[in-house]
């Protein structure tokens, strides 16, 4: 007697209902996965670098490059060179954000007190 084999039966895996909780988990919730672009405790997960640590990483970039220098490595040093100037540019834009956002806040300060002492001048001269 001759056998065939039937090639076209696949092997089965019997989960004895195990899985059915782990094939359709969104219960129609597709972008409930998306979320915001931060973590719990307040990290960027979406790869970007947070400004306040900019400063830290001219500092790093400026130390490798000085070591690739004394090693011999000029190539490497320019490359640690320019990024350290990315950051440089980073922190400068920062600063210059700060200070425009701060003159703002002193302008609008400076506004609602002139407003305060002619509402106060004109309550005077009523009386």
């Amino acid at each position: 007697m001759h056998h065939r084999r039937n090639n076209n039966r696949r092997f089965r895996h019997r989960s004895n209902n195990r899985n059915q909780g782990h094939r359709n988990n969104n219960n129609g919730m597709d972008g409930a996965r998306l979320g915001s672009a931060t973590f719990s405790n307040g990290r960027i997960r979406n790869g970007m670098i947070s400004l306040q640590g900019a400063e830290k990483l001219v500092e790093k970039y400026n130390l490798l490059a000085k070591e690739a220098l004394t090693s011999g490595d000029r190539t490497l040093s320019e490359n640690y060179y320019q990024h350290a100037d990315h950051f440089m540019r980073i922190v400068y834009e920062k600063n210059l954000a700060q200070k425009q956002n701060n003159s703002q806040i002193n302008e609008s300060k400076v506004i609602a007190d002139e407003k305060n002492l002619t509402n106060k001048s004109k309550e005077e001269e009523k009386k």
